[in-house]
């Protein structure tokens, strides 16, 4: 049975495979274990991070990748999403997806006869999760018991951040304003997942509450891609949430702070923070390449 990943939700061993992923990134294994293999790379979304990580990751696991555009396939000619996944089922072993909506996700990995990863909707980004998980363990030792505070607007990266948290048994606290809160239906499963895992959800309107006693501060762009009409009314609702030394200063002496980029400096953070020495922001990008490298392993050998 193929092995999708659509929601973090569908890595249930995630630390195990965050274990693949030091191991690859350490050298332990074979490193060619993509070969002969291919992965169809969709993007209706640009991205550096994302596609820069994925290629790579195939490259040096032997492999091989196509970037397909809207422009490059017949997605953005009318052709339905799930004619285009019996097409690229027949020619790859897994497709990525990089969509504006999760509904086409959940499609594509319908009428797919490979595995599909998702690599960022309007719902979910499990992938960049997988390379935070790594980043905090990498920098803490370890991920039961720690506190991650994620302040500012709830979209789809604190969905996947707060799902993971309760995963692996990391207590969450968010920190958003009326009108920006996180996804209700996440919340409630989250919440549960916490409880089983002996954790515990948090959510606040104090952007200082938020982080009080954090191993972590987390933070992602006020202004996501579809959301370009509604700048000046975002920087003027989140701004008292922006990262600086001030907020920083509220939580533990030696919290990190995370973002998944791209940042934009003077906005959601400042340059004190992200050029600070207590930033794990660019051995976040990093461990995209060697979380996404555990991921496509995962899912296309199994």
């Amino acid at each position: 049975m193929k092995r999708d990943v659509l929601s973090i939700l569908d890595l249930p061993d995630l630390e195990k495979v965050l274990d693949l992923a030091t191991e690859m990134k350490n050298g332990q294994t074979t490193g060619k274990e993509m070969t002969g293999k291919s992965l169809a790379m969709i993007f209706e979304k640009s991205s550096t991070r994302t596609r820069v990580s994925f290629e790579v990751a195939m490259t040096q696991m032997g492999g091989h990748s196509i970037f397909l555009s809207q422009n490059d396939t017949q997605l953005g000619r009318g052709e339905t999403v799930a004619d285009t996944a019996r097409v690229l089922g027949r020619f790859v072993d897994a497709i990525m997806y990089r969509a504006y909506r999760h509904t086409d996700v959940l499609e594509l990995a319908k009428h797919s006869r490979v595995p599909v990863i998702n690599a960022l909707d309007d719902m979910e980004h499990p992938c960049q999760i997988a390379a935070d998980m790594l980043t905090i363990r990498e920098h803490k030792g370890t991920l039961k018991g720690l506190k991650l505070a994620y302040v500012g607007d709830g979209n789809n990266v604190a969905n996947s951040l707060l799902l993971a948290c309760a995963m692996v048994g990391m207590n969450t606290s968010l920190g958003c304003p009326e009108g920006y809160t996180i996804d209700s239906n996440i919340l409630s499963k989250a919440t549960s997942i916490a409880k089983e895992n002996d954790s515990l959800v948090e959510t606040v309107t104090d952007p200082f509450v938020a982080v009080k006693d954090a191993d972590v501060i987390y933070t992602d762009t006020w202004v996501s891609m579809g959301d370009e009409d509604q700048v000046s009314q975002r920087k003027k609702d989140l701004m008292p949430y922006q990262v600086n030394m001030k907020l920083m200063s509220a939580a533990k002496p030696d919290a990190i702070f995370m973002h998944c980029l791209p940042a934009h400096r003077g906005d959601e953070v400042t340059d004190e923070v992200m050029d600070g020495e207590n930033s794990a922001v660019f051995d976040q990008a990093e461990n995209r390449l060697h979380a996404q490298k555990a991921i496509l392993r995962t899912v296309i050998n199994d």
